[in-house]
């Protein structure tokens, strides 16, 4: 098991880790799969069903499917394969904790890209989440396109 010491939460790592982690993850694992759904789909659905999808989507991706699915807590809705929710799943499963780091640092380097997008909103920083900076950037600045409406509605106080 000690090879597989640094695979674990993926928020508990350091951004440098997660990076080499997450070649390493691609180049070895047997199949992986990365869903992504953009921020008016999260807009529509909201932020839990969107999740759900972009699980779906990564799952579908897999090549071999697997017999079974191990999720960090949950059991997602519309997958036809067998599924185990794990409390705290990405701290005891290699398989939950890779996946973790994969959609962690995917959308770290989507942030990294909005950023150069949008210097001034210090995006490759933040990542997008809801910083003091991030929410001082958006009232300096107006909202960019990529923002969440939901999320703006909820900063600015609209209802």
């Amino acid at each position: 098991m000690k090879k597989y010491y640094f695979l674990y939460d993926s928020k508990k790592l350091s951004e440098k880790k997660r990076e080499a982690l997450f070649d390493e993850i691609k180049e070895k694992a047997v199949s992986y799969g990365i869903g992504i759904v953009d921020h008016e789909r999260i807009d529509e659905i909201n932020i839990l069903q969107a999740t759900y999808e972009a699980m779906r989507k990564a799952v579908e991706a897999l090549d071999p499917q697997p017999d079974i699915c191990l999720n960090d807590a949950v059991t997602v809705p519309g997958i036809q394969i067998k599924q185990v929710p794990i409390i705290k799943g990405d701290a005891k499963s290699v398989s939950i904790a890779a996946a973790s780091i994969l959609a962690k640092v995917t959308r770290d380097r989507l942030m990294v890209e909005l950023g150069k997008k949008y210097p001034e909103y210090g995006f490759e920083k933040h990542k997008g989440y809801g910083t003091k900076a991030h929410t001082e950037a958006i009232l300096r600045y107006g909202p960019v396109p990529e923002h969440r409406r939901t999320f703006l509605k909820k900063l600015l106080g609209e209802s």
